[in-house]
């Protein structure tokens, strides 16, 4: 589960052997949110309102990079 990005205490994860829709995972403290990387939609979970804020601005920018990083840790999807 590597680590790709922290975002003022909010770090950034992608895991290997995921299962669709492509997603990372961004956790800040006791919250966790998993994100889809086309829409940047929740697909479960919930971030404070200004801590998801920082993350999908973060993310409008880096779609690309995460899906590619998503797709180097699973081959099979």
């Amino acid at each position: 589960m590597p680590t790709i990005k922290i975002i003022d205490a909010i770090k950034i994860d992608i895991y290997m052997r995921e299962h669709p829709p492509p997603h990372f995972h961004a956790i800040y403290a006791e919250y966790e949110e998993l994100i889809e990387i086309d829409t940047l939609n929740t697909y479960i979970g919930k971030l404070p309102k200004q801590q998801r804020k920082k993350v999908t601005d973060w993310a409008v920018d880096n779609k690309e990079y995460l899906l590619e990083i998503f797709n180097q840790l699973n081959p099979r999807l």
